[in-house]
C-alpha cells in the first residue's frame, strides 16, 4: 500500500490541513462501512491500539481501534493548531505530532526559516524520521503551507529542505497557497520570492494554489446555486466548498469553503493511489510524466464539478462538458488559462463509473484545441478511479505543467521590486542572524531565471524549435 505522510506549516497549512482530514475520514466512512482497517485507509491513517497506554503498536488487520493521522502540525503560533486540538478531530492527533511556539514569524520568512528552523530542526528531523517509520510503503511526502506569511513560506520551505537531505529519494509534493495582488500582509511579496527559490530547488512538484481563483469559485457557485438556474440539478450544499455533514458542529468559517477546495484537491490527486480504479496512477508517475525539466515542476490543477449534482446518472452530454470545463480559464486553482499556452504535459485523474473510451473520447476532441509541446504531442498521462467523491457520481482532476503559470510568477516579481528597489522592511529581514541581502538577489535571480526558461519554451510556439537544455555539462 502507499503511504502519504502529510505535513501543515503555518496558519494556512494547518487550516487547509484540518479540512483534508475530515474529508478524508468522510471519505472512507462511505467506502468503509465495516469499519475494518484496510489498505487505502492505511494511505493516511494508522492504526493505533491505545490501551497499552502511549503510542501504543500498529494493527494492520481486523477493526480500526484508534485512527491517527499521518501528519505533523507545525505552526510558531499556537492558535489554530489548539483549535485542530479542541475540536471534533482531536484524537486523531496526539502530542508527538505537533510543533507549536507561541510568538509567531511576524510575516517574516527569515523568522521562518533562518531562526525557527535552527530552533526547532533536531525536532523536525525527529518527528519527520518517527512519521516515515510508520510507513512501510514510503511513496511521497505532501507539504501544505502559503507563501505569504512568515511561518508557512520560511519554515515550510525549510521543512522542504530537511525532506530532501533526510529522504533524498522519496517525493516531494508541496500544495503552495499563494497571495492575492490585495494581500493585507505588506511583506508578503518578499517571503513568496524568498519560498520560491527553495520550492524551485528542492521540491519535486508544485501545485500553486491562488487565493483569489478560490474566492472566485466560491462566489460563482454561491451565485448559481442562488440564482436558481440550475434548477434541481444542483444539492444546495456543494460538498467540493461545503463541509456539511463532516465532523464539524461549529460554524463555517469564511476560508473553509475556499480551503476545502484544496483538500479536494488532495484527495482527488491521491485516491487512484487508494481505490481500486481500471486505470491506476500513482504519484511518482505523475512527477516522472509531468516533469520533463527538474525546475518546470509547477503544476496547474482544476477541478470538475465544482458543484454537487442531484442525478446520479449522468448523461455522457455532462461528462463531455466536465473534461471541458476542466480546460476552462473558471475552472483554474490559479488565475491562468492555459488553453491559449503550451502543455508541456497534462494528467486527467478520473473518479467514478467513467470508462477508459469516455477518456479516450474526450482527449481526441480536446486535443486540436490544446497547444502541446513539439516533442510530447501525446504528452496526456491518464488516471481511473472507480471510487467518487463523497456527494458526487463522478469527478475530474486536471494537472497541467503549462507555461500559463508564468503570469503568476511575474506579477509575484513586480510586486517584490516595488517593495525591494525603495528597500522598504528589508531592516526586518537583515538583522536575523544568517541572513543577508544576498539572500534576496539570489532569490530574485533565481525567479528571473525560471520566467526565462518559461519564455523560452513560449517562443517555441509556431516557430523553429529550440529547448531549454535538459543537462548542461561542464567542459
Amino acid at each position: 500500500t502507499c503511504v502519504f505522510p502529510l505535513f501543515a506549516v503555518g496558519q494556512c497549512g494547518n487550516q487547509v490541513g484540518c479540512r483534508f482530514w475530515d474529508l478524508a475520514l468522510r471519505e472512507h466512512a462511505a467506502v468503509n462501512k465495516k469499519g475494518i482497517y484496510d489498505e487505502a485507509l492505511s494511505s493516511f491513517f494508522r492504526n493505533v491500539d491505545t490501551r497499552s497506554g502511549g503510542d501504543g503498536p500498529d494493527i494492520y488487520k481486523g477493526k480500526i481501534c484508534s485512527l491517527k493521522a499521518r501528519a505533523l502540525l507545525i505552526d510558531m503560533e499556537e492558535g489554530v493548531v489548539n483549535e485542530i486540538l479542541q475540536g471534533p478531530l482531536r484524537d486523531v492527533f496526539d502530542s508527538k505530532q505537533l510543533i507549536t511556539d507561541v510568538s509567531g514569524s511576524g510575516n517574516n520568512w527569515a523568522v521562518g526559516h533562518k531562526l525557527y528552523g535552527c530552533q526547532y530542526r533536531a525536532s523536525i528531523v525527529e518527528k519527520l524520521r518517527k512519521a516515515a517509520e510508520h510507513c512501510d510503503c514510503l511513496q511521497c511526502f505532501f507539504i501544505i503551507h502559503s507563501m505569504g506569511g512568515g511561518t508557512g513560506s520560511g519554515l515550510g520551505t525549510f521543512v522542504l529542505s530537511l525532506l530532501e537531505e533526510e529522504f533524498p529519494e522519496v517525493y516531494r509534493f508541496v500544495t503552495s497557497v499563494y497571495p492575492s495582488g490585495e494581500d493585507d500582509v505588506i511583506t508578503s511579496p518578499y517571503n513568496s520570492i524568498l519560498a520560491m527559490k527553495e520550492l524551485t530547488e528542492h521540491a519535486d512538484c508544485v501545485l500553486p494554489i491562488e487565493n483569489e481563483s478560490l474566492l472566485d469559485i466560491v462566489n460563482k457557485i454561491h451565485q448559481m446555486i442562488n440564482s436558481g438556474k440550475l434548477g434541481s440539478t444542483v444539492k444546495q450544499k456543494s460538498l467540493v466548498t461545503s463541509s456539511a455533514g463532516g465532523a464539524k458542529a461549529v460554524q463555517e468559517k469564511p476560508f473553509d469553503a475556499m480551503n476545502n477546495i484544496v483538500a479536494n484537491l488532495l484527495l482527488n490527486l491521491t485516491s487512484s493511489a487508494r481505490f481500486e480504479g481500471s486505470l491506476n496512477m500513482d504519484l511518482n508517475e505523475i512527477s516522472m510524466n509531468l516533469v520533463p525539466f527538474p525546475r518546470l515542476h509547477y503544476l496547474v490543477s482544476s477541478l470538475t464539478p465544482l458543484y454537487t449534482l442531484a442525478d446520479v446518472n449522468v448523461p455522457s452530454r455532462r461528462l463531455d462538458q466536465m473534461f471541458s470545463d476542466a480546460f476552462s480559464r473558471d475552472h483554474q486553482l490559479i488565475q491562468a488559462d492555459p488553453k491559449h499556452s503550451l502543455y508541456l504535459a497534462c494528467a486527467l485523474l478520473v473518479r467514478g463509473n467513467v470508462q477508459v473510451s469516455d477518456l479516450r473520447r474526450n482527449i481526441e476532441r480536446l486535443k486540436p484545441s490544446l497547444q502541446f509541446v513539439s516533442w510530447n504531442q501525446e504528452g496526456w498521462k491518464t488516471g481511473l478511479c472507480s471510487v467518487p467523491p463523497v456527494g458526487h457520481s463522478h469527478s475530474l482532476l486536471a494537472l497541467a505543467n503549462n507555461t500559463c503559470v508564468k503570469p503568476t510568477f511575474m506579477e509575484l516579481k513586480d510586486r517584490f521590486m516595488k517593495l525591494y528597489k525603495k528597500k522598504a522592511h528589508l531592516h526586518h529581514y537583515l538583522h536575523i542572524e544568517g541572513m543577508e541581502q544576498s539572500c534576496f538577489s539570489e532569490a530574485v535571480a533565481s525567479l528571473s531565471d525560471l520566467i526565462e526558461e518559461y519564455n523560452e519554451l513560449d517562443a517555441t510556439r509556431g516557430g523553429p524549435r529550440t529547448y531549454p537544455s535538459r543537462l548542461k555539462i561542464a567542459v
